[in-house]
């Protein structure tokens, strides 16, 4: 159990240090795995390729990650992992972001709301947990933000790709049905990406406002200052209503995605 527990820690590190983690898969359920696999030999010749393949892909990403980018997808593609696997894991990552997000924000938005409306006791212990619950939201969208350029990057590279290889093609029958199913992608992933950006885009009022009043009563923790801002849940409501909603039609239209891209 130790020998292969260290090695996905190491990598583990390794790719959290690069910012690539969860390149291809997640490592914590790889360690879980790996674990269960040696505490049941029974079960490891059955699943002996897909542990190889994986820890083929933590290897050649160790390997590459100081590298550029074509290096990395020449190596990556060695061990059968293409650019379209690539941007169907990075626009998981971003999908479970934005879910994480609004979960994030949502309830930064119940504790603020709880607060104002707390009527006796000690305040200072919902007022920690109300900045708290703002400070993970500010970091969930910093998250989101890295995972949204990442499905940027991956999908240029993969359209670009997939158009230069047009010319490669004699038919022109083969060459037109790729050229409509690159089209299509394209206008997939562009509606896709515009939903997500649109959910992205209606964290930063949320924030903004929940930040402006941990700030205010950061100094003026008292009845009257609770009074004062009594107004800001009702502003708040509408906004956390159209982001979550927002939130959810990214969301499916992410999972939409996947499955088109898989089934393709």
């Amino acid at each position: 159990m130790t020998s292969i527990t260290a090695i996905v820690a190491q990598a583990d590190f390794f790719l959290s240090n690069a910012g690539i983690i969860g390149i291809i898969f997640d490592i914590k359920g790889f360690m879980a795995a790996a674990v269960f696999f040696e505490l049941s030999p029974k079960m490891t010749q059955v699943f002996n390729s897909l542990q190889i393949k994986r820890l083929a892909t933590v290897c050649v990403a160790l390997a590459t990650m100081s590298g550029c980018a074509s290096v990395q997808y020449s190596a990556l593609e060695k061990v059968g992992i293409h650019k379209r696997d690539i941007l169907v894991d990075r626009v998981e990552d971003a999908r479970d972001a934005q879910s994480e997000t609004r979960e994030q924000v949502v309830s930064a938005y119940e504790e603020l709301s709880e607060l104002i409306n707390y009527d006796g006791g000690e305040l200072e212990e919902k007022y920690e947990r109300l900045s708290k619950d703002v400070d993970r939201s500010r970091d969930s969208v910093d998250d989101l933000d890295g995972h949204l350029s990442d499905i940027d990057r991956v999908s240029e590279d993969l359209f670009d790709e997939w158009e230069s290889e047009l010319d490669l093609y004699t038919s022109a029958a083969l060459r037109k049905d790729q050229e409509q199913k690159l089209s299509l992608a394209r206008s997939q992933f562009a509606r896709m990406r515009q939903r997500m950006q649109k959910a992205r885009d209606r964290v930063d009022p949320v924030i903004a406002v929940l930040s402006d009043n941990v700030l205010f009563l950061k100094h003026s923790l008292n009845a009257q200052a609770l009074a004062t801002l009594r107004g800001q849940s009702t502003i708040l409501e509408g906004q956390v209503d159209a982001l979550i909603r927002d939130m959810k039609v990214a969301i499916d239209e992410a999972d939409a995605f996947i499955v088109r891209m898989r089934g393709s």
